[in-house]
């Protein structure tokens, strides 16, 4: 890369490698407030493994390293000091250092202008392979970062909808892990994957949370799960418009319960929801929304609730009342469904005039 003048140039700087680094980690830190989080130490001992090996290599007695670079890079970003003050640190180091060898070649007169020019082209190359595994380090240490934390939050939606057994003190340290409040209304989220390990609902935490709405979601083989936070009675509708706008396959909403706790029991309830859409089809179906879907696609337990969410008003009306809707709702039923057909048997005659009766409860039914 350089010629031999270059090369004892390098090597007399070498000698002052540890004055260059304790100068160059000063300059930064007064430059930069973000390298408060670097201790004094480490920074100086970077600056000398860094302009060290430089040397080394202008020098011809090493070849560049730049996984220790790269090393360096990642404990940049573990400090979580921002990439642009990490690239500003190290503009600062090469300036000086260029400051550096132009002060040595014309004091020693060991390199001529010639040779310095070369030395510049040269001094560039190895900080652009420098600066490319600083970055990469860098970017190295963040994906991990962010796999980890998305593992983490992943296992604590996993044990919340799994209904395992979790003391109270460690629900709320799972929903402050997860960012979400510990109390609801919460709603539990169920989507059937397009492919094994594909993601049903790509970026929808991001998506949600533009639109004010915090969520955590956990990836299984065959389903997506989420739980979601329901600030108001209006983020239901954008979570399903959301929903909708996602899909490829079908999805269930639970019904909203208060408790994070009971998040594990309304995940059945979501499966339900979903599988009462058509199968290969995008449909979102929110469970108290669809109760005779739900309940052509739940369990006998299941329909427990869908009765006491269609059919618990009429416990509240008087008995006579009460029966009469129960009547046509029989008759209904046999009817195979068909309103105009319950009608007609419903219709009974009455002195001097002809009037259907519970035609009223007809019209409800049908």
């Amino acid at each position: 890369m350089v010629d031999d003048e270059i090369r004892a140039l390098a090597a007399v700087l070498l000698e002052r490698v540890g004055e260059l680094a304790k100068e160059i980690a000063t300059r930064i830190r007064g430059a930069l407030n973000d390298y408060d989080a670097v201790p004094e130490e480490e920074l100086e001992e970077a600056c000398r493994t860094h302009y060290g090996n430089a040397l080394q290599t202008l020098a011809g007695q090493a070849p560049l390293d730049t996984d220790t670079t790269a090393r360096i890079g990642r404990r940049r970003a573990q400090q979580n000091v921002p990439l642009p003050s990490v690239m500003t640190a190290y503009r600062i180091g090469v300036k000086y250092f260029w400051e550096v060898v132009v002060g040595e070649a014309t004091a020693s007169s060991l390199v001529g202008s010639d040779q310095l020019v070369a030395a510049d082209s040269a001094m560039w190359e190895l900080q652009d392979k420098v600066t490319e595994a600083v970055v990469s380090g860098y970017h190295d240490a963040v994906a991990q970062r962010l796999l980890a934390s998305d593992q983490e939050r992943s296992a604590l939606v996993e044990a919340l909808l799994a209904g395992r057994s979790m003391e109270t003190d460690a629900v709320w340290s799972a929903a402050e892990a997860l960012g979400v409040p510990r109390n609801g209304p919460f709603a539990v989220v169920a989507a059937e994957v397009p492919h094994i390990g594909r993601q049903a609902l790509p970026e929808v935490a991001a998506i949600l949370s533009r639109r004010g709405i915090l969520s955590a979601w956990r990836l299984r083989p065959d389903i997506q799960l989420g739980i979601v936070y329901l600030r108001t009675p209006r983020d239901l509708d954008v979570l399903v418009e959301v929903l909708r706008h996602q899909a490829e396959r079908r999805v269930g909403v639970s019904p909203p319960c208060d408790d994070l706790y009971l998040t594990g029991d309304d995940l059945r309830l979501a499966k339900v929801a979903m599988r009462a859409g058509d199968a290969g089809s995008g449909a979102v179906t929110v469970f108290d929304d669809c109760p005779v879907a739900v309940a052509a696609a739940g369990a006998p337990d299941v329909m427990v609730r869908v009765v006491t969410s269609v059919l618990g008003p009429i416990k509240a009306l008087p008995a006579s009342e009460r029966e009469l809707l129960l009547d046509t709702l029989d008759v209904w039923f046999s009817c195979g469904g068909s309103a105009e057909e319950a009608a007609k048997r419903l219709y009974v005659p009455s002195v001097g005039d002809q009037r259907p009766r519970c035609s009223s409860s007809v019209i409800v039914w049908g």
